[in-house]
């Protein structure tokens, strides 16, 4: 991992490194051209993780992404890495606030959440909606991240916050984006029963029957601002990096809440991707023109990267 960041750190003036060690100030120069410097050592971070259903305390590190991360947990609980469905942040709980995306704040402690019990539910689709809400673990599960109140599926009891989606008419969807899946609960028949086999995380004792549909944190999926967090990307290593200031966080979110309104999925870390592309589009031309090169699986419709681009560089409604 390396470290990077928007305020990179320097060494002190007149105290130069070398190896990450300082020299004395004033120790004479060698003569002739400078030779290289070797690299910087790089910070050892280490992160604290239990199952979230119980288990001693671990310790990882050397990880750039959520593959890495969940193979270095498995690897602590000798477990497979499938049978991690998602991680939250410093809570036990099933707790979609509390999910883990493309953020781990340095201090942050991981919990783990591993495959319980698999269930089936027969669903008969009676209106456009079923009112669910999909992410994902970036590692192949898609999970229910929201239930809205009075829909479809809130009127089943045995479907919970945090069910990863298995398979649909026993079709597995397991490797699926949540984008892809929610694509296919969408295209679904009106009237026609289908069958969503579902995985609930393992509860311990005090987490049973907990069942959480609504309710939305100005701060959901978001990282505490001042702090320097470890960030996961797709692709290229992990970086360190301050967390994002109040505005980016607010923009981030309203970006979020389109997703939902628009496909049906939330993640926090597509938001936080689109607000940057949206701050360095003078237009919505070029903004729908960037994601397309980057994002193009999503098929984001034109009216959809509008609103993204009004939101990041006009929330207020301002016009030019």
């Amino acid at each position: 991992m390396q470290r990077a960041g928007r305020h990179g750190r320097q060494p002190p003036e007149g105290c130069p490194m070398e190896n990450g060690v300082g020299q004395e100030p004033g120790a004479p120069e060698p003569p002739g051209p400078a030779a290289p410097r070797a690299p910087r050592s790089r910070p050892r971070l280490v992160f604290h993780t239990q199952l979230a259903h119980g288990s001693p305390t671990g310790r990882i590190e050397g990880f750039t992404n959520v593959k890495e991360l969940y193979a270095k947990i498995a690897e602590v609980f000798d477990i497979s890495p499938t049978e991690i469905l998602f991680c939250t942040l410093n809570t036990h709980k099933v707790d979609m606030q509390k999910l883990l995306g493309g953020q781990i704040g340095l201090e942050d402690f991981i919990f783990a959440h591993v495959r319980g019990e698999t269930k089936e539910v027969e669903v008969t689709k009676t209106e456009d909606a079923l009112g669910l809400t999909i992410t994902d673990n970036g590692a192949g599960y898609a999970f229910i991240k929201r239930i809205k109140e009075g829909s479809i599926i809130n009127r089943l009891q045995t479907v919970c916050v945090g069910d990863s989606i298995e398979a649909i008419n026993d079709h597995t969807i397991v490797g699926c984006r949540h984008y892809e899946v929610a694509r296919m609960l969408r295209e679904l028949p009106r009237a026609q029963p289908f069958t969503l086999r579902l995985v609930q995380p393992k509860k311990a004792f005090d987490m049973i029957a907990q069942r959480t549909r609504t309710g939305k944190s100005p701060g959901e999926g978001g990282v505490a601002s001042g702090k320097e967090t470890l960030r996961l990307r797709t692709q290229g290593p992990a970086v360190l990096e301050e967390g994002p200031s109040p505005s980016e966080e607010e923009a981030a979110r309203r970006v979020d809440d389109l997703l939902e309104s628009y496909m049906g999925i939330r993640d926090s870390e597509l938001a936080s991707t689109m607000v940057e592309a949206a701050k360095g589009s003078p237009s919505v031309a070029q903004l729908a023109q960037g994601l397309d090169s980057v994002l193009g699986e999503f098929a984001f419709p034109q009216e959809f990267v509008a609103e993204v681009w009004a939101a990041v560089c006009h929330p207020k409604g301002d016009k030019e």
